[in-house]
């Protein structure tokens, strides 16, 4: 009972219950028009057909006299299905036809009937039998009336019938739809159900079910499609932030750490410029944490979404070759040549900061991984392919293996385990951050696949067109 009334407090049934409804209101109108429209249309048959009788009937009384009437008028009368055929007195008495009677007050008037009356007629064993009809009645010059009318006994039961026929197929729509309703709605429930039980499930803290979808694209499906993808973006900021949690016990403390020892042999130092050595120390420890909160901080600005407001159009060839101009003596002192290839005049639709501190970061991870080849180099480049904007940056050093360059994207994670080169581990993550705001993608591919010792990274930030 329960699941009863819940089954009709679901949306689709009660919209299911609503279009049922107008559809018998509807069937109800049809059918009583169409057989008002049927018996309009036999009663304008019949009226035509009696007037043409008529017609022949006067002509035969005109041509032949009484004789010809007479003759005329029986051998309709005989035929199978025959009209109504009376010749009365001018005291409305019967004198010749096939009607034993008529409903008194008829056989006195002049033209059609106003209403449906009544009249006896013969049986083949001479009983009467009493039926409804239909006449026109013509006087003629002497006196005589001629009543020419129809049975509607035929006229009734083929309206009978047609009424009759729409109700069945009314009540079997009706049917029809009854039970199409009750399956939709039991369908509707039972994937609301399902629905239910794998929110409970979420709720319960596993982030890894998803809401059901059958594959029919309905409404439900796209529901559930968006909820699933929102769901996979929570689960990712959820294992973005275990793996920040899992790396900020290395990548954090270590740094506070030597802060904390700096400090205390700061404090039992009795050399002053001992003291001071080591006071810089801790000055330059202390603005490497500031840089690495300024880099967490940038990067959940940008996946918060909250500088989606601050994109217009940049000339991203310009930015390109402001970065090379500042990175070049940078290069050249860390014995490296730094190479651009810029297509000007290209422009997209972004943050002019974010992707210039982008393309920082990319440079500044070439320049501290582009060594051991004999001739270092970095490469810088703005192209356009198939509509797309890309800006690449490209190194000859040892690269990234294929298989962890999915990794590499992550926060804090350094493959350089040892920690040797300076860093924090956010770079490519704050540029992965803001080609995602920037509706784009970063791709990381091997500069030089044949080079086994030296494939090098080519990391190129792809931006989508321009929308007109």
């Amino acid at each position: 009972m329960n699941r009863l009334s819940m089954l009709f407090k679901s949306t689709a049934v009660r919209l299911s219950a609503l279009y049922m409804i107008l559809f018998a209101l509807c069937a109800a109108f049809l059918v009583f028009y169409v057989t008002a429209l049927s018996e309009r249309v036999l009663t304008q048959q019949t009226q035509e057909g009696l007037l043409q009788e008529v017609r022949e009937v006067d002509g035969a009384y005109k041509s032949g006299g009484m004789n010809l009437l007479l003759s005329t008028m029986e051998r309709r009368a005989r035929a199978p299905g025959a009209n109504l055929y009376v010749i009365a007195s001018p005291s409305g008495e019967i004198l010749a036809g096939n009607v034993a009677s008529v409903q008194p007050g008829i056989l006195g008037r002049e033209g059609w009937t106003n209403e449906p009356f009544r009249y006896e007629r013969y049986s083949g064993a001479g009983n009467e039998r009493r039926h409804v009809a239909v006449a026109f009645l013509l006087k003629l010059d002497n006196g005589l009336h001629i009543l020419v009318g129809r049975d509607l006994g035929e006229p009734a039961r083929l309206r009978l019938l047609v009424r009759k026929a729409l109700m069945v197929a009314l009540a079997i729509m009706g049917g029809g739809a009854l039970i199409i309703w009750f399956a939709i709605g039991r369908n509707a429930l039972k994937r609301i159900d399902r629905v239910s039980a794998a929110s409970k499930k979420i709720m319960a803290g596993d982030l890894s079910q998803r809401l059901p979808v059958s594959g029919s694209g309905d409404e439900f499906d796209r529901l559930s499609g968006s909820l699933n993808e929102m769901l996979g973006r929570i689960g990712k900021l959820n294992e973005g932030l275990r793996q920040v949690s899992d790396n900020i016990a290395h990548d954090l403390k270590t740094p506070l750490t030597r802060l904390r020892h700096k400090a205390s042999e700061a404090l039992d130092e009795d050399d002053a410029a001992k003291r001071r050595v080591a006071l810089e120390g801790i000055i330059a420890e202390s603005d490497q944490l500031i840089r690495t909160f300024n880099a967490l901080l940038m990067i959940s600005r940008v996946e918060a979404g909250s500088i989606a407001a601050e994109l217009s159009d940049q000339d991203i060839s310009a930015v390109a070759a402001d970065s090379v101009e500042l990175y070049e003596p940078v290069a050249e002192e860390a014995g490296l040549s730094l190479v651009s290839t810029i297509a000007p005049g290209l422009s997209v639709r972004g943050n002019r900061e974010l992707i210039g501190q982008a393309i920082f970061n990319l440079l500044d991870n070439a320049i501290k991984y582009a060594d051991g080849a004999e001739q270092p180099q970095i490469r810088i480049s703005v192209t356009t392919r198939d509509g797309d904007v890309r800006l690449s940056v490209a190194d000859n050093g040892q690269g990234i293996p294929s298989e962890q360059r999915e990794e590499a994207v992550k926060r804090f994670v350094r493959l350089d385990e040892s920690r040797s080169k300076p860093g924090t581990g956010l770079g490519l993550s704050l540029v992965e951050a803001v080609m995602a705001l920037h509706g784009g993608r970063l791709e990381l591919l091997a500069t030089d696949e044949s080079d086994a010792d030296h494939p090098g990274l080519t990391a190129t930030m792809v931006f989508p067109p321009r929308k007109a």
